[in-house]
């Protein structure tokens, strides 16, 4: 693992604890400390670089969790090494070095990259693809999204409402709908009085795809009140809505009340191990499984649009290449 910080030493306990056929045996990290640490509590080996990691002969594949603007020299790495890596979200912030992702991978011909969306795997989505999959409802039509955190960490800067919080539904809803979208726009509502002035916060990132379905995304990074994740399909024939993530309801004096989850881990921990898992028994098999270098160049060109939308007024273009053979 490349990065063990608060995600990545949350997948070593996954890892660890419930997921099947895989170990963690050696880390590194910027931060030389965190990285002897962990190795030392996990019974692993620290590195002093992640080239050194990943030459590991022991290693079979490679997790990378570090910040997402400097994933791409250790992608190209393992893809020069021949080994699998799932890289957390984003696989790069900016279209042009997925580019070079995608470039470096179809060179080597063989799909090694695995990008960590996350939401493809819960449950509650899945669901939702399958009964917009069934065509009992026609055909989509709108999609209304909330991502809505608590608050964000100081070095949060105006960009990553779209390239770090967004780019989940983005994601999410190119696999949800089965198509790419082509425009994007920002509309800002008023900002919140609370913390961070430099952000605008909330936001709403409206993006239309190929067919004309209209999927708009509120970004609220600073609600104070908890981690509040929320998708309505409209269709031709009905709605299918993401129901409130709780195992118990509490009734009371008060009221009718259920507790609201504070993190991302907390909400899709089962998504994260299923994720993980079927990475991990996947590469074990030999095989690709999970979203793709392509997914992660679409997602960012996307972001692109939706960055470039925050500062200028309109509808903005999404531009892509033509979908390689290699990815098809």
């Amino acid at each position: 693992m490349i990065g063990p910080g608060a995600m990545g030493q949350a997948h070593i306990e996954r890892i660890h604890s419930v997921i099947a056929g895989g170990r963690v045996v050696a880390v590194s990290d910027v931060n030389q400390a965190n990285a002897q640490r962990v190795a030392q509590r996990i019974g692993s080996t620290a590195y002093g670089s992640a080239a050194e990691l990943i030459a590991d002969p022991r290693v079979d594949a490679v997790m990378i969790c570090s910040h997402g603007p400097v994933h791409e020299p250790d992608v190209l790495t393992c893809i020069d090494a021949g080994k699998p890596v799932f890289c957390e979200k984003p696989l790069t912030p900016t279209a042009d070095a997925s580019l070079r992702i995608m470039s470096a991978e179809q060179s080597g011909g063989r799909q090694l990259v695995t990008v960590g969306f996350m939401r493809r795997f819960d449950a509650s989505y899945r669901q939702m693809k399958s009964i917009l999959d069934s065509g009992e409802l026609g055909e989509a039509l709108m999609v209304h999204c909330a991502h809505r955190n608590p608050t964000v960490p100081d070095f949060y800067t105006w960009d990553m409402a779209i390239n770090d919080t967004a780019i989940h539904e983005i994601d999410t809803m190119r696999w949800l709908l089965g198509e790419e979208f082509v425009r994007a726009r920002v509309d800002t509502p008023k900002k919140t009085s609370l913390r961070f002035e430099h952000l605008q916060d909330p936001l709403v990132l409206i993006l239309e795809t190929e067919s004309g379905v209209r999927v708009d995304v509120e970004v609220f990074v600073n609600c104070q009140y908890g981690y509040d994740i929320r998708c309505e399909l409209v269709a031709e024939k009905g709605t299918v809505s993401l129901a409130d993530q709780n195992v118990l309801t509490r009734r009371d004096a008060v009221g009718r009340s259920n507790r609201i989850t504070m993190n991302h881990n907390e909400r899709f921990w089962g998504a994260f191990v299923t994720e993980v898992q079927e990475w991990i028994s996947g590469v074990s098999r030999g095989e690709h499984t999970g979203s793709s270098a392509w997914d992660g160049y679409a997602a960012a060109c996307v972001c692109d649009a939706g960055v470039k939308a925050l500062t200028d007024d309109g509808v903005l273009p999404v531009t892509m290449i033509p979908r390689p053979a290699f990815y098809a």
